[in-house]
Parts: structure tokens; sequence; C-alpha cells
């Protein structure tokens, strides 16, 4: 596996030799970046969500936007702090099975700085690459990270704020607080986090906002702020993509970017201020609700969701993506590998697999942009359809342990879970415009980093978002690939779009042939 390119201690070297100049290469002064969980941008109406319509009209929308697979809250978050694919993030689930931190179950991804905060060894690798907010602070530039749900601290995963911004920065994740000092000043002010006791999940949304605006803005804006929504997700994922409840979250998260318009204009910030709203990934139903455990030791396989202290030679670890599906084998045996990846083809949830080494029926994870340190042996994304569900909504996907069917889903490749929203306004960009070159959530963090004039002492894997810009230049052609596997009836296929240096993922899915009469 490639080991990470940069370290926070190498760039702090960097910064150090070669002091930036943080003068703005963009027109503004500050970029708001608000996350709204889940959203997908059909969605985006006059009626459900006029603070976005208006943000769209007046702006620029990217019709062709792509999240990073597998297409869950965790990876993308990743990508969106970075600019970077799981090769380089090193972040390839939600849930993980790191035996460095836990050597019997798998990990949350999100809540892994809290989990290392006393092993600042692993806590400084646990990305492979600075974050943008990490950037900031070595330049001594304050930030402004607010989050309903705990990805928000990959963006800062600071525990000792010794460097200059990091001093003067605070991120709020799920109610947590960093420095612990300004807890006690930020609950005095708006109370405690309250507990999510209905859907829409509107209390926590919104005392995070409040935090955000009322708080962490008191004595102005900084140069960067991250707003990240739990909506519509969490509802999408209780009832269903098109649910009068998910129409209800997106109305939600829609005030909630009120709100942060509101407060940007009462600042008189709002006209030197680039507001970008994304969504970490799109959503789907779920039509088949498989354990695939369950399946597997039905097959003979040993699989198990925990590890004992010293798991046999071929167990298999089971961890759960919804949409996706890792397996990690005991001691990467090559005949139980061989053996899933038989059973895999012929099952009836598996889309697209990937493994570490080539075989046939698979792609190597080197070919979707996946491989890391901690990797698992198979990564299965789940299959997918068009049908719509009862809301007429399409999209109806196989998923693994967590939600039934009926209920909202996501993380395969699927081009309703990899298809997400992406709207921007402020001055820099174009106004009214439609970007229809593929981009995908990897562009943010170097576009934000043009805007801002930040030194990059690492190429991303995005690309500048220069064609929405208002004095931008076209972007380069797309040229657009299919990779294909077979294994007898097994074939799986695998599109991906290239602009410039710059790759997405768009869409994947498999399943065995028909047999010819």
């Amino acid at each position: 596996m490639r080991p990470g390119r940069f370290t926070l201690a190498t760039l702090m070297l960097l910064l150090v030799i070669s002091p930036p100049c943080l003068r703005a290469k963009g027109k503004a002064s500050h970029v708001m970046l608000v996350v709204c969980d889940g959203l997908q941008p059909e969605f985006v109406t006059e009626r459900d969500a006029p603070n976005l319509s208006t943000l769209r009209r007046n702006g620029v929308f990217f019709a062709r936007n792509r999240a990073v697979y597998p297409s869950s809250t965790n990876v993308n978050g990743a990508a969106l702090a970075t600019g970077s694919h799981p090769l380089h993030t090193g972040i390839i689930g939600n849930m993980e099975f790191r035996p460095a931190i836990d050597p019997h179950r798998p990990v949350d991804t999100a809540e892994g700085p809290d989990v290392l905060q006393g092993n600042t060894a692993l806590l400084a690798h646990y990305l492979l690459t600075p974050t943008l907010p990490e950037i900031l602070h070595q330049a001594g530039e304050r930030t402004a990270i607010a989050g309903s749900k705990p990805v928000a601290q990959l963006f800062d995963r600071a525990r000792d704020r010794q460097t200059a911004g990091a001093k003067e920065s605070v991120v709020l994740y799920r109610g947590k607080i960093l420095p612990l000092s300004e807890a006690e000043r930020i609950q005095k002010t708006i109370g405690p986090f309250p507990v999510r006791d209905r859907l829409p999940n509107e209390k926590q949304d919104l005392w995070t906002t409040r935090a955000l605006t009322e708080i962490l803005w008191k004595n102005g804006v900084p140069k960067f702020s991250l707003l990240w929504l739990s909506e519509p997700d969490l509802t999408e994922h209780d009832t269903a993509p098109g649910s009068p409840e998910t129409l209800a979250a997106i109305r939600s998260s829609d005030e909630k970017l009120g709100r942060v318009i509101a407060a940007l204009k009462e600042k008189r910030a709002l006209t030197t201020t680039d507001v970008l709203v994304v969504a970490d990934h799109g959503f789907s139903t779920i039509d088949l609700a498989v354990d695939v455990a369950e399946r597997l030791r039905g097959a003979g396989f040993d699989a198990v969701r925990v590890f004992a202290d010293r798991p046999p030679r071929g167990q298999v670890l089971v961890v759960s993506l919804g949409g996706s599906v890792e397996l990690y084998v005991a001691e990467h045996d090559k005949q139980i590998i061989e053996r899933l990846l038989e059973f895999l083809q012929q099952s009836d949830f598996a889309g697209v697999i990937f493994t570490c080494e080539a075989h046939p029926g698979s792609f190597t994870f080197a070919q979707a942009m996946l491989p890391t340190r901690d990797a698992p042996d198979i990564l299965v994304a789940c299959r997918w359809k068009e049908t719509p569900n009862e809301f007429g909504v399409p999209g109806a996907i196989a998923s693994d342990i967590g939600h039934t069917a009926g209920q909202g889903s996501h993380a395969t490749l699927s081009p309703f879970d990899m298809h997400n929203t992406l709207l921007v306004s402020g001055p820099d960009f174009r106004q009214g415009w439609v970007d229809e070159s593929p981009t995908g959530n990897i562009d943010l963090a170097p576009t934000i980093a043009a805007i801002l004039g930040l030194p990059t002492p690492e190429k991303m894997d995005g690309r500048i978002l220069s064609e929405a810009f208002r004095d931008g230049k076209p972007a380069p052609p797309a040229a657009s690939h299919t990779l294909e596997s077979r294994n007898g009836a097994w074939h799986q296929t695998l599109r991906l779009t290239t602009v410039g240096e710059t790759t997405y993922l768009v869409e994947g899915n498999g399943g065995k042939e028909p047999t010819k009469p």
C-alpha cells in the first residue's frame, strides 16, 4: 500500500522554510462550506429549499458532481477536507478494521481522533495528508469548524492547539467542543447540545448552526468556516428518499443555510464570502436487506462481526458500510479469499468487487484509487437498479445490516449514491451558470485553496474548478472509459471520467450474465 505523502510535521517544516503569502488570490476574503448530508440535487426546489434555490440561481450549479467511493460520510468528509481520494487520505470506509487501534472490532473512522487523542504518533498519521484548516492554522489563520456529526473533527484534528492558528480556532462535532476551555462559554450562551428525539434532527442542527454564527463568529468571520448538517441523511435512513419526513428534513437544512446567509449579512461579510454547499453523497432505497456474515456462515465460512483475541487463520471479519461491505481475512489466507470471490460472484447482492491483488472478475483497489494501509482483503459494492421507491424516487440497492428494505441507504457505486449536490455563489463565481463538466468532492479543497491563496505543499487529487470562476477558462475536455472484468458468467463494469489529470468514479455494477439458449 502506498504510504501518505506528507505528514503535518513535514508541512510545518515546509512552511517554516518557505513562509506562505496568504494574500487572497480570489476576490473573497472568506469561504463558507455548508454540507447538507445526503442531499440529492433533484430535491433542491423552490418549495422545499428556497435558500438553496436562490444560491443556485445566483451562482453556479455543478450538474455532474460526484462523491468519492465508497459514497459514505467519513470517506467524503476526508475527501472534502483534503482534496484527495482514499488512496491518499487513508480512509476507505465509515467503519474500518484498524488493529493498531482495536485488534478485535471495527472502529468508526469519524471517531478516530477522539480515540487516539492520547496517541500522538497514530493521530498525526490518521489522515495521510493535511487538511485545509490545518494548512491555515500553520499559517497563523483562524478557522471555525462546526458539525452535528463527528465527521467534522476530521477537518481539525488538533488536540494540543499549539500552532498559532489552532490556538484561536474552535471545532465542534456532535456537541463536543475543542478546546475544552470554550465549552463553558458556548454552553452558557446556547445551552447544552440537545438530545435527538424526533425527525428531522432539527434541534441538533440548530444548536450547531447557532454555535457557529452566534459564538464562533462573534469576533468576526474567519477565512474558512464549515457547517456540517446531519439532515436530510438521518431522516432518509429512518424513512426513505422522497418521504414527507425527508422533505421536512431538507426544509430544516435549508433554513439553517438561511441563518448562515443572514449572519453573514449582519456582519457585512456576505459580499466578501464565497458560499459553497455540497452533499457528501447521494441516496438510494434498500430493496434487498442482507446479513452478509450470516450468508457467509451458511456457505461454510467462519464469518464474524468481531474478531477473537487470536482469530484463526482464514476467519472472515465482515464490516458493514451499508451499501458496501469490507471483508478482512485473518492472515490474508489466499484460499479463503479465492473462495470468497467465487461465493460473491454467485450472490444476489454483489455489484462490484475490489481486491488488493488482481483476480478474475474483480478490480484492484489501485484501479479505483482505493488502496490504503489498512485496506480490507475484499471490498464489495452492492448491486443496484433504477427501480423507484414508493415515493417515486429512483434508485434501489442491496445493503448489509443496519437498515431494512424500504429505508434509505447509500455507499454503493450507484449513480443515485455517487451523484450529489454541489452549488456555489459569491464574488469569485459566475452568476446563473450551470457547469456541465465532470466535477467531484475532491475538487473543493484545491478550489478553496486557490481562492484563499493558500500554499499546497503537495498535489491534491482534485482540480481547481476554474471554469466556474467569473474570469475562469473552460475546463479541459473530459474523457470517459469503462473497465470490465469477467469470470465465467460473472461480469462487472466500472465507469470513470477524467478531466485533465483528475479522475472521477462515475458508477459501477455487476452480476451474472444470463445463460444464452
